[in-house]
């Protein structure tokens, strides 16, 4: 597989993979997905406009660039001279996938030149000599592609799809040198060969070879009519003669073993899907030693510390598909949400969030071993706390698990999470029970007991394909029993002595600070009265509220008015007696005259 350099975008059209590094080993079978390249090169640079002009210069450009990198230069700036890939080139220590690009793209500058001429010889009639010329041209590369490809350096798949190509643009010319025997017999050929390969490819890989088949069937159609409809149906028996047909059952199969043997492609759920991404391939061929690793690991901790490595790998792939994802444009459209790289990123997440829940289920065994041997982790004591927030956390990645993108309506599926969740909300309400019991909260503690004991019957009832889940659940079942009349005795016990303890939210007992004289009336065994510091006099005593003493304002009486009751008490008389005796004495004395 390789990728080719140059402008951006154009790595995806022409290149089919990772350029192999040299070694010292003997070198391996070249490999060209001839449709796949052409496809995405035409859909890129002007096909999808039917833009044959651009796409003609796009192959020209892309033509000089690769003889520049793969140093095979046809002459100098003065002089021309002609160089072709040869089996030489293919078969020689430096070979790679690229040299097979050279003569494909110039079937390909060929054959768009050719339709750009069948455009303009609907005006110019004449071009019609010029386009059957550049047509003869795109076959004579092809074939040289097919030879190349031929000469055993090549896989059995890209031997496959070149003989395909070859057939194609020989039927095409055919068709235009209205030879309709010959053309069927050329597109047939074609045909047959595009449709082995669907058979053998997953249904990714074979969208493409499916659009050619489409292709191809109005091409027939019109030679069918052209040659008679005895002889419409083609004998492909009678092409078993020819060379691509005669060994196509042979290549076939060793295109299957070589693909069994490379991780290239994964199969889940029923789906095949191509890994494109080097680090996802990567990680996918790592994947099964390091479970083999783990499964093999003599402790508890070992394993987790290769869960810890398999957890770190598998984000980078995941890194590695979102990366192509955003570069790649055509991913981004509702076409292309449905492709299979989105279904590669599920898988993907899937693995991580499963190898996640099999550390965390490791770390609760560790954490069990621990608090049955009562010993410590990391200096620290287990509590029932603990292991609760780990179940929380494997619900968690339950719950993620059920919204993986493209499962949301895959009934089988979310039925199977579901029934690992059920069982894991058994465990997480033991725990809480536990935690509960620790608090005093014994009411609580026995109404989480029976939710916990109807997972743990639910999820035994059910389908439960993990038998080391299924053993736990057992033994859960017959502790719940236990722990429910353990928390009914400890209930009966807390209304006996609930006056002479209370507890913290933290369950540790404190005592009562209620002093002695306010519970003369209580009789109850209190060792601190015995104590150097009693308790049985708050002192100084607590203040109390006491009323205050009332306050009256008499606002009216400004504003009433008594009546004058002078005459009834003889006020009136004394003042007349007053003022004549007042009179004779100024009189008198000379006081009170007034001059005049």
């Amino acid at each position: 597989m390789v990728v080719l350099d140059g402008e951006a975008g154009d790595a995806k059209a022409l290149g089919t993979g990772e350029t192999e590094k040299e070694e010292a080993k003997p070198p391996t079978l070249l490999t060209l997905e001839i449709f796949r390249l052409t496809k995405d090169a035409q859909q890129q640079h002007g096909l999808r406009h039917a833009d044959y002009q651009r796409y003609r210069g796009y192959c020209s450009r892309r033509i000089r660039r690769l003889r520049k990198v793969l140093k095979i230069p046809q002459g100098d700036r003065r002089h021309y001279r002609r160089r072709d890939v040869t089996t030489v080139h293919v078969s020689g220590p430096k070979a790679e996938p690229r040299l097979l690009c050279v003569p494909l793209l110039q079937a390909e500058r060929a054959w768009a030149h050719a339709m750009q001429l069948r455009q303009e010889a609907n005006t110019e009639p004449r071009k019609k000599f010029h386009l059957v010329s550049r047509l003869k041209k795109a076959y004579a590369h092809s074939q040289s592609l097919l030879e190349l490809c031929e000469s055993g350096v090549c896989d059995a798949r890209t031997q496959l799809e070149a003989g395909a190509y070859a057939a194609w643009l020989s039927g095409v010319l055919l068709v235009e040198l209205q030879q309709w025997r010959g053309a069927a017999e050329s597109l047939q050929r074609a045909q047959l060969v595009l449709e082995n390969l669907c058979a053998a490819l997953n249904e990714e890989e074979r969208t493409v070879y499916k659009q050619k088949v489409e292709e191809l069937k109005p091409s027939l159609r019109y030679c069918a009519y052209n040659i008679g409809d005895q002889s419409a149906a083609g004998d492909l028996v009678a092409m078993r003669g020819q060379g691509l047909i005669e060994n196509l059952d042979t290549l076939m199969a060793q295109a299957k073993e070589s693909r069994s043997g490379v991780m290239h492609e994964v199969e889940w759920r029923g789906r095949r899907v191509t890994v494109r991404p080097q680090k996802a391939r990567m990680f996918l061929i790592t994947l099964q030693d390091l479970d083999k690793s783990a499964a093999a690991a003599p402790s508890t901790e070992a394993k987790i510390d290769i869960l810890d490595n398999i957890l770190i790998d598998v984000k980078d792939a995941i890194s590695a598909i979102k990366d192509e994802i955003k570069n790649d444009p055509k991913l981004k459209t509702t076409e292309g949400t449905q492709s299979g790289i989105y279904y590669l990123l599920s898988y993907l997440m899937y693995l991580r969030l499963m190898r996640t829940i099999e550390r965390n289920n490791l770390l609760v065994q560790q954490a069990e071993t621990a608090r049955k041997n009562n010993t410590q982790i990391d200096g620290k004591k287990v509590r029932p706390q603990d292991l609760t927030r780990l179940y929380e956390i494997i619900l968690q990645n339950f719950n993620e698990l059920q919204q993986l993108p493209g499962f949301e309506n895959d009934a089988a599926y979310q039925q199977e999470i579901e029934i690992q969740m059920k069982a894991y909300k058994a465990f997480r309400c033991y725990y809480i029970a536990q935690v509960l019991t620790g608090l005093r909260r014994f009411r609580e503690a026995l109404a989480m007991l029976e939710r916990c004991s109807t997972y743990t019957v639910e999820s035994i009832a059910s389908k439960l394909d993990d038998k080391q889940l299924r053993e736990k659940l057992e033994t859960l079942k017959k502790d719940i029993e236990s722990c429910k009349f353990e928390v009914h005795a400890d209930s009966v016990l807390e209304d006996d002595d609930e006056e002479e303890e209370k507890y913290t939210s933290s369950g540790k007992p404190y005592k009562d600070k209620k002093p002695l004289v306010d519970r003369l009336d209580e009789y109850r065994e209190d060792t601190q009265v015995l104590t150097k510091n009693p308790n049985i006099f708050r002192m100084p005593p607590p203040m109390e509220a006491i009323p205050c003493k009332p306050l009256f304002f008499d606002l009216a009486c400004n504003f009433i008015e008594f009546p004058n009751l002078e005459d009834k008490t003889g006020a009136a008389d004394s003042k007349k007696q007053g003022a004549g005796i007042t009179g004779l004495v100024k009189g008198f004395l000379g006081w009170g005259k007034s001059d005049k």
